[in-house]
């Protein structure tokens, strides 16, 4: 064939010849006559069209969805560029049939593609356009690898290719694999370096999780003006919206989304509107049950039926796949409704709709939620193969065994994948369906091969759900030594989870206090359950105090989405004797029957009370009353309700108490107990701030115990005196700023229009002060974007307070001894919202933080602050005994005897 071709181009040189003495003006109408007919010849004879040709096709077929008609085109393509021996087009063809078999969900045939393109460009000499294939070949491996579940394989190899782009100066490439990156992150729990590596690709650098309200409106702004020329900006700021939400920022989370949405409606981007209105969903999902937490149920259901909405839009505009998402999370919605009706018609169209795409680990993890929500249906109950709900024994044959086939075809398809960790999911699901049915041999068999599978693939945040499942069989049949060692595997490898912890996984859906709490409440309860008629041990109550102690710190971790707490390992023995011999440390635990008090008197072995209740509920609901009753300056139910409250948690420990000789009680609260000041306990006689001196520390391996140094104190004092906003004025805090200015003379003042978030963060930066004092309004919750503290302009959160106060720490080396907050108060109907108040004080690295629980009466805090600060004059007295000193002259004025006056007062942290 190529000789032929060759004796037609010398005949019409030949001919090119013979007719140069033409005239030129007939000479280009000859020449293009000529060539033409040399060329259809070239063609007609080679029987194949142009490789540039085939890869513009094969792009055309690709871009338009027909992949099945794409991959011959790439095929010939990649042997018409090996044939003629151009080995970068070869190789870029390789990977474009890589990609195109990955859509067609053929992973084998994708790798041995991709495998080929490697090689072939590792072969080659370096040059510019061999490492610009050479990056988006890796580009299109990562794809692959994350697709099929190996994500920090992905991860390794996008960080590859960044450094070629980073090389080439590449900046459009290198935005796209920095939000493929973020992906493989969010795949590994690494939220936090996720989010910053997204707030990178949009030109946002150098901070924490965090975009401002100017930048969210800026960015949408030049989004809708020059999409075109920012598509992979774009969908940088959906992927930090989606982020946002599962770091647990979901009112940043929402902006960003809103923002993204009005991006794709102006352009008319129906598949980018229906992912954004996907997310949007799952956010304001996030947003109910955060409401409902806090006991706002108007605002809960509001932010349900939004979802629900933007479910249903987003299943109307989307592909397959994503409909199916939509109408999987629509339904666990409607479920939670008892919309039982709905979600029967919508699980008939997710079964019809799964039967007819193909496999990828999302789909894998769609027939997994189906067949959970299938049971749940049946059950008539939401979220029904959650591990505190363990029975589905109304569950008909049928429905049962469709469950099953969902969910060993899932386990199939992620084998196919060789998809270890979705497989490990599977099949674990398999045991909890099986443990709900009491079928105890069988669900060990799943959970046993669950296990070894999350192990194989290093999914330690699924090896802790199967050890915990593994413990909760091992108890179900009365193996209580062989319990207690699953219980205390699953709490090591969660120790050892800290980073994966502090976020959602959004596959599989957990809250901390559904699947990480739990964990730990169990495994205590077990410890101190007597075998037989043996007393618990020694070696048992240690135990159980060092679990209750790093639920605590899970819990704060948790609090912020970050790991970022200094936590120290500290013996108990150490707090009590050489740093203050006549403290007592007390953790009360409650759980589900009864409360347990471990307690560590100096130079004792530690002691165990229990106090058995009948009904939990009526507990929780006691204890809210009187920390509501404590709100209300005159409350006639206050009194009786701390008595009981004493009976339950110090009655049992009374008298080794009195016996001990202890000055101060520091007390490690349980979640339930924090909101509640243990001040005002009574044992019918005396309130417990009459008997000793109080403190709480947030964990045992969070303080810092050193006595306070007197020596050079310098205070920051600053207030708010007038109203802002919906914040009423405090007219008082001007006289308490004063009168602290005469106990600490060294002092700069910020008063309302000076007291700025500017203002104070150039202050806080301008001096090393020991004390820091803010007379204003704040909110402490369970949630830290809920978390604040009011300026004359401003609010700073309690990661905005952290930043400034500990970036002053760093610079001066020094720390500051005692934060005080004197106008904050908790969130109301937020059980846990003493979360946020341990979260500032260990946030803002403060030793000691001195705050109250609920708003007081503003001229009781001066007198108590006037009468604190002159008790810290005394060198002989800790911060807990001045605070005590304080309290006792409120409760002896006839005007302010009442607790609501002064039990509000918390010492956290170093009491010394």
């Amino acid at each position: 064939m190529r000789s032929n071709n060759q004796g037609l181009v010398n005949k019409a040189l030949q001919q090119i010849k013979s007719i140069l003495r033409l005239k030129k003006s007939l000479i280009f109408v000859i020449l293009l006559f000529i060539l033409s007919l040399s060329a259809s010849s070239v063609f007609a004879q080679n029987h194949s069209p142009e490789a540039s040709q085939l890869v513009q096709q094969g792009k055309e077929l690709y871009n338009s969805g027909q992949y099945t008609k794409a991959l011959p085109i790439w095929q010939q393509a990649s042997e018409t560029f090996g044939n003629k021996n151009k080995p970068l087009e070869q190789a870029m063809s390789l990977s474009n049939l890589s990609l195109t078999y990955q859509q067609l969900s053929d992973w084998e045939k994708a790798n041995k593609a991709i495998t080929k393109s490697l090689d072939i460009l590792h072969s080659l000499k370096t040059t510019k356009e061999q490492q610009r294939i050479l990056a988006k070949t890796l580009d299109i491996q990562g794809q692959s690898q994350q697709k099929t579940g190996q994500s920090q394989a992905a991860l390794n190899t996008w960080q590859q290719a960044a450094q070629i782009y980073i090389n080439l100066e590449d900046r459009d490439n290198k935005t796209i694999n920095q939000i493929n990156q973020a992906q493989a992150m969010q795949d590994l729990g690494l939220y936090p370096r996720a989010c910053q590596t997204l707030l990178l690709s949009l030109g946002l650098e150098n901070r924490e999780c965090y975009i401002s309200e100017p930048e969210i409106t800026t960015l949408k702004q030049d989004l809708i003006n020059n999409y075109k020329s920012n598509i992979q900006k774009a969908k940088a700021f959906r992927s930090l919206g989606n982020n946002l939400r599962v770091i647990g920022d979901f009112q940043q989370s929402q902006q960003v989304l809103l923002a993204s949405l009005e991006i794709a409606q102006h352009w008319n981007l129906p598949q980018d509107e229906s992912k954004t209105l996907l997310n949007l969903g799952n956010t304001e999902r996030a947003l109910a049950i955060s409401s409902a937490e806090i006991r706002d149920i108007q605002q809960s259901e509001t932010y349900r039926e939004q979802a629900i909405i933007h479910y249903q839009k987003a299943a109307e505009l989307s592909s397959t796949f994503l409909q199916i998402q939509a109408q999987i999370n629509q339904v666990e919605l409607l479920l939670e409704q008892q919309n039982w009706k709905k979600s029967e018609e919508l699980l008939r169209q997710i079964h019809t709709n799964l039967e007819r795409v193909l496999i990828n680990k999302d789909i894998i993890y769609a027939k997994i939620n189906y067949a959970k929500n299938l049971i749940c249906l049946k059950q008539k109950e939401p979220n029904c193969l959650n591990a505190q709900k363990p029975n589905s024994s109304n569950v008909d044959e049928s429905s049962y065994q469709e469950a099953v086939q969902f969910l060993e075809t899932a386990s199939q398809d992620a084998e196919n994948l060789q998809d270890k960790r979705t497989r490990s999911y599977a099949i674990g699901i398999m045991g909890r369906l099986l443990e709900s049915r009491q079928e105890w041999d069988k669900a060990n068999k799943y959970t046993q091969q669950a296990l070894y599978d999350s192990w194989q693939a290093q999914a330690s945040d699924l090896s802790y759900q199967w050890q915990w499942q593994q413990a909760r069989l091992l108890k179900a049949q009365k193996q209580q030594q062989k319990a207690l060692f699953a219980y205390s595997q699953a709490v090591n490898t969660l120790k050892s989870l800290r980073s994966d912890l502090v976020s959602l996984n959004p596959e599989i859906q957990f809250t901390f206090r559904e699947s990480v709490e739990p964990v730990y409440r169990e495994y205590v309860d077990l410890l101190l359950q007597p075998i037989e008629t043996t007393e618990t041990s020694t070696e048992n109550l240690q135990l159980a105090l060092l679990t209750i102690d790093s639920l605590q710190l899970a819990e704060l971790e948790n609090f912020f989405r970050l790991v970022c707490l200094d936590a120290n390992p500290v013996v108990i023995d150490e707090v009590t004797q050489q740093n203050d011999p006549t403290a007592a440390v007390i953790y009360p635990i409650f759980l589900e029957d009864r409360f347990e008090i471990i307690l560590k008197l100096p130079q004792q072995e530690l002691r165990h009370y229990t106090t058995p209740i009948e009904n939990k509920k009526e507990v929780e609901r006691i204890l809210n009353r009187l920390t509501q009753s404590l709100t209300q300056a005159n409350s006639q139910e206050t009194l009786p309700l701390a008595q009981q409250v004493y009976d339950w948690l110090l009655r049992p420990a009374q008298e080794d108490l009195a016996q001990s000789q202890v000055k101060t009680l520091i007390f490690v609260l349980d979640s339930a107990l924090r909101n509640l000041p243990m001040s005002v306990l009574h044992n019918g006689q005396q309130y417990l701030i009459e008997q000793y001196s109080i403190a709480l520390i947030p964990s045992l391996q969070l303080i810092d115990p050193k006595p306070f140094k007197q020596q050079n104190k310098r205070a920051l004092i600053a207030g708010l005196s007038e109203a802002r906003g919906k914040f009423a004025a405090l007219p008082f805090v001007r006289q308490e700023l004063q009168q602290i200015q005469t106990q600490v003379p060294r002092s700069v003042e910020l008063l309302n229009q000076t007291f700025t978030n500017e203002g104070f963060k150039n202050t806080v930066n301008s001096a090393p002060f020991s004390v820091v004092h803010l007379a204003t309004h704040g909110q402490f919750s369970q949630k830290a974007d809920q978390t604040f503290i009011l300026t004359w302009d401003d609010r700073l959160n309690v990661n905005q307070l952290n930043n400034l106060l500990r970036s002053r720490d760093i610079e001066r080396n020094s720390s500051i001894e005692l934060l005080v907050l004197s106008a904050c108060e908790t969130l109301t109907g937020d059980s846990r919202a003493s979360l946020g108040l341990a979260g500032v004080a260990v946030r803002a690295g403060a030793r000691s933080t001195l705050a109250t629980l609920w708003q007081v009466n503003d001229q009781a805090t001066t007198i108590l602050m006037e009468r604190f600060y002159g008790a810290l004059k005394d060198s002989t007295l800790t911060k807990a005994d001045a605070l005590r000193q304080a309290q006792l002259g409120l409760l002896n004025d006839p005007v302010y005897k009442r607790p609501h006056f002064w039990a509000a007062y918390v010492l956290l942290g170093n009491w010394l």
